[in-house]
């Protein structure tokens, strides 16, 4: 058992950074490039720090808190130039910056929403992981959504690296959906990016702010005081099925139509054995999130081990209309498996 659900992980895992994705339209993404711009920091220990912003509206840039933090000073280069902000409003605890600037002459882009995102929809960043002269486009899937503080933090395998903070992340219009922020430790690490709702609450706010933070970031808290879809992650990934259970039964709790509560439940009950109260987890996942396809996976697993053929099938179609590509990773996960 404990050796199949570490074989569950690492499929999810695996299908996570390595999806089979349609490029999106090139002369979109070079449309928007224009906007995407690098963040130039300097250190108090005279170091240089590089992030990355987006214009959002007229003479503003949005990019992350913490690539500013403690800074003295700033600037952004594009095509060339080095340009010095006039000033910045700051939401520190959910790492959302604006720099203001006078007759910045770059376009801003359109905004959506993360709200209007849904499970599987493709999305792509622009940004500078690296710190590489020229922006760099990475397309993912959104893997999760995670109602948080009157928005919602959205989780996608686009992975980024350092120098890719604040970059922009566009849905498959070339809307302004999130910035990318912060990432899980370890191998096989979650890409979380703030909503870009958290920056058009910005951008109606006068007082300025200065890079020395007033507050924590949300996701750099202490463990315990972070949301559980936060904590979940290392027990989840390190197979301590004992402590996701603990952490997941608080989620369900607190959060009882969160189809991602009920997927880590349905996790650990699975790694220790519990196979009818896993079933139930997943499907109340599935029944809250028809689109959650690590829960149709789980259950496609489960129902191989309890032999019940109806269910695989059916978690299988599931599967099939969601991602060809994670399902042809299921078959294979299945087959090793008899």
């Amino acid at each position: 058992m404990r050796t199949l659900l570490h074989g569950l992980i690492a499929l999810l895992l695996v299908s996570s950074i390595s999806p089979v994705l349609a490029e999106p339209d090139r002369e979109l993404v070079y449309r928007l490039k224009a906007s995407v711009v690098k963040v130039h920091v300097m250190t108090q220990t005279g170091g240089h720090g590089v992030g990355t912003g987006v214009v959002v509206a007229k003479d503003m840039i949005a990019t992350n808190c913490h690539v500013l933090a403690n800074s003295n000073g700033i600037s952004i280069s594009k095509f060339g130039e080095s340009i010095s902000p006039v000033g910045m409003v700051a939401d520190w605890a959910h790492d959302a910056c604006i720099l203001k600037f006078q007759y910045l002459e770059l376009a801003p882009v359109k905004l959506a929403s993360a709200a209007s995102l849904h499970y599987g929809d493709e999305v792509f960043s622009i940004g500078f992981p690296g710190g590489p002269p020229k922006p760099q486009t990475i397309a993912g899937k959104v893997r999760a959504l995670y109602p948080f503080d009157g928005s919602t933090v959205v989780r996608s395998d686009a992975a980024f690296i350092m120098g890719s903070s604040g970059s922009p992340t566009f849905n498959g219009a070339g809307e302004l959906v999130s910035l990318s922020t912060f990432k899980s430790p370890g191998k096989h690490a979650y890409f979380y990016s703030i909503p870009v709702e958290w920056v058009q609450a910005l951008m109606q706010q006068q007082t300025a702010s200065t890079p020395m933070p007033d507050a924590t970031p949300f996701w750099d808290l202490p463990l315990i005081e972070r949301p559980f879809w936060m904590q979940v992650v290392q027990p989840y990934q390190t197979g301590d099925w004992p402590a996701l259970e603990a952490i997941a039964r608080g989620w369900v709790n607190q959060q009882s139509k969160s189809a991602e509560a009920y997927f880590y439940l349905a996790s650990a009950l699975h790694g220790q054995g519990q196979l009818d109260a896993a079933l139930q987890a997943y499907q109340q996942a599935v029944a809250l999130q028809p689109a959650h396809i690590d829960a149709w996976t789980g259950l496609a697993i489960l129902a191989q081990q309890q032999k019940q053929p109806a269910l695989l099938t059916d978690a299988k179609e599931h599967i099939k209309q969601l991602d060809t590509q994670a399902y042809a990773e299921l078959e294979q996960r299945l087959q090793e498996a008899r």
